[in-house]
């Protein structure tokens, strides 16, 4: 994270599981913009569409039932900056960043982007130096805790559609959200927003800058209420319903029926 001209990456490369013959190609890797001409933006143009396809092939490989619309989506969400950023700091990155003077003051060795570049430049290097086959071992190994830990069903989605997903799944209702405060001036509003599910009796509230965002917010709270609620209604009503059968079965007095029908009520 500084304006060396020269850094030992030793510890890097065996993070990374690949060992650099031409260290100048790792160094230009680790090249900030601000620290001179020969940079890594080219390299970094060049990581994104390998990176992008090799975590394209991997899904198609480890997802064989997803169709093209769920594959975009988890790729979408595994090369995004976020992951990128994880993934580098996993690796140190910022240990090894070649920055300039104005960039080291302001931080630029912990920003996000400035890391998920020079992850996505690294990338490019092992490609340039060793070709497709080494790169995606490499690629394989840095993503395979994560994959380990993915839902494709649910990766990438935001809260408002899960909620509505979790729903239909168990044949209810859509949702109602309904703005309930808006306070702050005109380029500083605070919206407050109701999220009704009716059939669970469940009325949660959200905030947020702006109306999505507080309707994400309370249908992140009505799904975490939904699916404390449902387990329970599906278990009273399996309950019901075998109870109801065993009635129809095995036929009672009429004091054991009316007791049935107190208990399913209660």
């Amino acid at each position: 994270m500084n304006a060396r001209i020269t850094i030992d990456t030793t510890a890097l490369q065996e993070r990374l599981g690949y060992r650099f013959q031409k260290n100048d190609l790792l160094m230009q890797a680790l090249t900030h913009r601000s620290h001179g001409k020969k940079n890594n933006e080219r390299l970094e143009f060049l990581g994104d569409s390998v990176l992008n396809c090799i975590v394209a092939e991997i899904l198609f490989e480890k997802f064989n039932t997803l169709d093209e619309g769920d594959l975009s989506r988890v790729r979408a969400n595994l090369v995004k900056q976020q992951a990128l950023y994880e993934i580098a700091q996993s690796l140190s990155l910022s240990d090894y960043l070649r920055l300039g003077e104005g960039e080291l003051k302001s931080g630029g060795f912990k920003r996000p982007s400035i890391l998920a570049d020079t992850l996505e430049a690294i990338i490019a290097a092992i490609f340039i130096e060793a070709g497709f086959e080494k790169v995606r071992d490499v690629l394989r190994r840095l993503y395979a805790q994560i994959l380990e830990n993915v839902d494709p069903k649910t990766l990438g989605k935001d809260d408002k559609t899960l909620l509505q997903e979790y729903l239909q799944g168990h044949q209810l209702p859509l949702p109602v959200y309904t703005v309930t405060a808006t306070t702050g001036v005109a380029h500083n509003q605070q919206f407050e927003v109701e999220c009704v599910v009716e059939n669970l009796n469940i009325h949660v509230f959200g905030a947020g800058a702006s109306r999505r965002s507080a309707e994400q917010s309370a249908a992140k709270l009505a799904l975490i209420a939904a699916q404390k609620a449902l387990p329970q209604t599906t278990q009273v009503s399996k309950k019901i319903s075998a109870r109801k059968k065993k009635s129809l079965l095995e036929p009672s007095s009429g004091d054991e029926q009316l007791n049935l029908t107190l208990r399913a009520s209660s």
